[in-house]
């Protein structure tokens, strides 16, 4: 306590009011605009994954489809998917953009490529499992309207809060 009260008697009082001021200016930004602490959903989510059939057996036929949910106020396009089966990238999605429109407000199914359940380079899983991952690299928010009779898309900008992913783990038949 003796050296605290030598070190405030040591300070000049311009000292004192810059350090006061220092402080308030860091709590009122902290409280007005500071970092969050949670982050934020983002404006597009992955629903779900499906799969059809849900219990695939060896050099099946996959159907995949992907539900996207608009939380946004525009129209979303443009989507940027990644798909990767055991952890193995498919390279079909490497240079392909989804052109369906995803309206403000509205949760739309998005069929996505069908795969097959083995393959030469991936081979049926020793324990039986199937994990599924589809990530939503990128999208666009999109204007979309009619001009003169034609469908005219306008891409707005991309929108923020990707990539997001959404797992699905099947137990393959025999």
């Amino acid at each position: 306590m003796m050296l605290l009260n030598r070190t405030v008697q040591t300070l000049s009082r311009r000292s004192l009011h810059t350090i006061a001021l220092l402080a308030a200016f860091t709590f009122i930004s902290l409280m007005l605009g500071g970092p969050a602490i949670a982050q934020e959903t983002p404006p597009i989510t992955v629903e779900a994954v499906t799969v059809e059939p849900a219990s695939p057996g060896p050099d099946t036929l996959c159907k995949l489809t992907v539900k996207l949910a608009n939380g946004g106020d525009r129209t979303a396009s443009q989507l940027d998917f990644k798909v990767k089966i055991n952890g193995q990238e498919l390279p079909v999605y490497t240079n392909q953009l989804f052109m369906f429109p995803v309206p403000a407000g509205e949760t739309v199914d998005i069929p996505l490529y069908n795969f097959w359940s083995t393959e030469t380079s991936r081979p049926a899983p020793v324990d039986g499992k199937l994990d599924i991952e589809v990530t939503l690299a990128a999208a666009q928010w999109t204007e979309i309207k009619v001009e003169a009779d034609v469908e005219v898309w306008r891409p707005l900008g991309p929108v923020e809060g990707l990539p997001i992913a959404r797992n699905l783990a099947l137990s393959m038949s025999k």
